[in-house]
C-alpha cells in the first residue's frame, strides 16, 4: 500500500494555510489562499475543496493519496460535531464546518481550535520534542493557547479549554477584550496591546525616547518598535516590556501550578522578540510558580512559525483516521 498524506488546514481570518504531510510529521507541499470573508465566510469550505484539487493536480497525485483533513478554526470547537461555536472575525454562530467541510471534499475531517493546533504541532515537531505536558501561547493581534495533558489537548466541557488570553490579568480598571471582559491577559500581551500601553504611555509622560520619535515622525508604532528599542535600553521601552513580562509571566506560572508541565512554548508574532522575551516571562515564572513546578519547566520559542498549524492538523487526521 501507497503511504498516505495527511491535509492540514490552519483557518485564519486573512489567509488559509494548507499543507500535505507525511505519516512522520514531514510538510510534503504547503500553500495559502486568502480567506474570503463575504457572506459570513460561507465560501471558505468550497475554497479549500477547489484549492486541494488543484494542488493534487499541479503535482499529478489522485485523490486516494489522502488519508483525511486536520483543520484547526478560529473559536471553541465542538469536538464530537466539529461545531464552531463562535468565530467573531468570520461571522460564524454554531456553523457547522467539519460537516461543510467533509460534503465539499468528499474527504473525512477532523477540526479543533486553531491555537491547539499550533500547540499539537510543536508538540509533535517544533519546540515541544515530544513533551507530553505541555502549554503553548501564541502572542499575535491577540493572545492564543493550548494546553497538553499527558499528550492529549485540554478541550474542557464546551471546546474553551486552553483560553489563556481571557485569563484576568487586571481584576478591576482593566482595558476591554474583544471577548466582553476587562483586564484579560490579551489586552496587556499582544501585539494590540503593546501598542495601546506604548500610546497611552506617551501621552501621559514626557520621557524622552526613541519611540516618542518614531510616534511623532510616523504616526504609528508597532510590538516590534517597542522590543528594538527595549535591546538599546530606552527606559520607556523597558518599563513596557517589564509590565508585559510581568503579567504574562504569572499567568504562566499559575497555569504551571496546575499543570507541572515539561515545557512553556511562547510562539506567535511577538515571540520574534526573542531572548530577551524568554528570559524575561522565565524570570517571573521561576519567581511565582511552585518551587517544584519551577524546577520542571523549561521556557521555550516556537520553531515551527506559520507551520505549526498544519503540522498540528496533519496530527489530528493521523490520530483519528489512521489505523
Amino acid at each position: 500500500m501507497t503511504e498516505k498524506w495527511l491535509v492540514g488546514v490552519d483557518l485564519g481570518g486573512t489567509t488559509i494555510k494548507m499543507a500535505f504531510v507525511d505519516m512522520y510529521g514531514e510538510i510534503i507541499h504547503k500553500w495559502e489562499i486568502p480567506t474570503d470573508i463575504s457572506d459570513q465566510g460561507k465560501n471558505i469550505t468550497a475554497d479549500i475543496a477547489q484549492s486541494i484539487e488543484q494542488k493534487l493536480k499541479e503535482l499529478n497525485e489522485p485523490k486516494s493519496k489522502l488519508l483525511g483533513i486536520g483543520m484547526g478554526a478560529p473559536g471553541p470547537v465542538q469536538m464530537t460535531t466539529g461545531l464552531v461555536y463562535e468565530a467573531i472575525n468570520l461571522g460564524w454562530k454554531n456553523y457547522p464546518i467539519k460537516d461543510l467541510l467533509e460534503a465539499e471534499t468528499s474527504l473525512p475531517a477532523v477540526i479543533d481550535n486553531d491555537a491547539n493546533i499550533a500547540a499539537i504541532g510543536e508538540m509533535w515537531k517544533g519546540a515541544g520534542e515530544g513533551a507530553k505536558d505541555l502549554i503553548c501561547v501564541t502572542l499575535g493581534t491577540g493572545v492564543g493557547g493550548g494546553i497538553i495533558a499527558n499528550g492529549e489537548i485540554v478541550h474542557g466541557v464546551n471546546g474553551a479549554g486552553g483560553e489563556i488570553g481571557h485569563i484576568t490579568s487586571i481584576p478591576e480598571g482593566g482595558a476591554p477584550c474583544n471577548c466582553g471582559k476587562t483586564g484579560c491577559l490579551e489586552t496587556i500581551a499582544s501585539a494590540t496591546g503593546i501598542v495601546r500601553m506604548t500610546k497611552e504611555k506617551l501621552a501621559s509622560t514626557d520621557t524622552a525616547s526613541v519611540l516618542r520619535q518614531i510616534y511623532e515622525e510616523t504616526g504609528k508604532i508597532t510590538a516590534k518598535d517597542v522590543f528594538d528599542a527595549a535591546k538599546t535600553n530606552d527606559a520607556l521601552a523597558l518599563e513596557i516590556i517589564d509590565y508585559v513580562t510581568f503579567h504574562l509571566g504569572l499567568a504562566l506560572a499559575n497555569l504551571a501550578n496546575g499543570l507541572n508541565p515539561e515545557k512553556i512554548v511562547i510562539g506567535g508574532g511577538v515571540s520574534k522578540a526573542g531572548n530577551m522575551l524568554a528570559e524575561k516571562v522565565s524570570g517571573y515564572v521561576k519567581r511565582f510558580a511552585f518551587p517544584r513546578v519551577a524546577e520542571g519547566v523549561h521556557i521555550t520559542m516556537a520553531t515551527l512559525g506559520n507551520d505549526a498549524g498544519v503540522i498540528g492538523g496533519a496530527w489530528l487526521a493521523k490520530n483519528k483516521f489512521a489505523q
